[in-house]
């Protein structure tokens, strides 16, 4: 099978390196160490732009593409011309092919649930997107599923929660503190990349049009991971806020105070039941190998 990954970045290339032993993969990336990270997995790189038909002509036929790419962290207009006007470029320029894939991967996020006041969601809760880079995720996530469907490929949106893991711990948030109260909801990147693959696969079943929650088995309240990480790494446990005393602060930006008051817990009943298996369960598997460097380097 050859796999497209089309935003071949943080998962991307932990997907191609879990794909490659038995799969081509073709990693698109638009530069030019984007497209060395790449091929350091060992699968091809092309350099393309997403939003750009003509760029995407470089890129060879596939069995399935996987869309994860990204908007840089920039604003809700990169954000929508990224995932809505790219993933509807790439959705299109496929399809016209005389071979278009079978399986489109879209990768999307938790944040489209909104707000439920840490109560449990699953892929059958309403989305109440919170703000503007959310409500346009939602919008590709009908690209993905009603638009590749009538393009005539199967669409499933893989939604992520946090991810974390290598170069991605950021354990100085939560060991210095203050910690605002609230959940986390969470995947590791080697998980992200598998359930990926798996999605790929006929082993899953037939997930066509359905949107999969990513997400690790245990939503854990910040408080107490932040505990849980300062004991484990053997420092002081750091100081903790309620919502209220952060937002009372008067420092946050509106879009900052939405994600404050933003509280959910993520089912992940869908991927489990498809059959697949999470290799870092909890944040206590996910965070072992952090945990070992940080009290490593505390020896030294």
């Amino acid at each position: 099978m050859r796999v497209v990954v089309l935003g071949c970045g943080y998962v991307g290339l932990e997907l191609a390196r879990q794909l490659a032993p038995e799969h081509e993969v073709v990693g698109v990336r638009r530069s030019e160490s984007g497209a060395e990270a790449v091929e350091a997995t060992g699968a091809t790189a092309v350099r393309a732009d997403v939003t750009d038909a003509e760029s995407l002509a470089a890129v060879p036929d596939a069995d399935a593409v996987v869309f994860a790419a990204s908007s840089g962290g920039r604003g809700a207009e990169a954000a929508r011309r990224v995932y809505v006007d790219g993933l509807r470029t790439a959705v299109d320029v496929f399809a016209d092919r005389a071979s278009p894939p079978e399986r489109l991967v879209y990768t999307s996020s938790t944040g489209v649930y909104g707000d439920h006041d840490g109560a449990w969601v699953d892929e059958e809760t309403p989305i109440e997107p919170t703000t503007e880079k959310t409500a346009v995720l939602a919008e590709a996530e009908r690209i993905a599923t009603e638009h590749a469907a009538e393009r005539g490929i199967d669409g499933v949106v893989a939604r992520f929660a946090g991810l974390y893991g290598p170069d991605r711990y950021r354990l100085d948030r939560y060991l210095d503190g203050p910690v605002t109260a609230g959940y986390l909801n969470m995947v590791h990147r080697d998980d992200a990349a598998g359930a990926v693959t798996h999605l790929l696969g006929d082993s899953c079943g037939d997930v066509s049009g359905d949107v999969v929650n990513v997400v690790d088995d245990e939503p854990v309240d910040k408080h107490r991971f932040a505990d849980w990480l300062a004991d484990e790494c053997g420092v002081e446990r750091p100081e903790k806020r309620t919502k209220h005393e952060r937002i009372e602060a008067g420092d946050l930006s509106e879009a900052a105070e939405r994600r404050v008051r933003t509280s959910k817990r993520v089912e992940n009943g869908r991927l489990r039941g498809s059959g697949y298996e999470l290799r870092y369960p909890t944040f206590r598997e996910g965070y072992r190998d952090a945990v070992t460097v940080y009290r490593n380097a505390a020896r030294d």
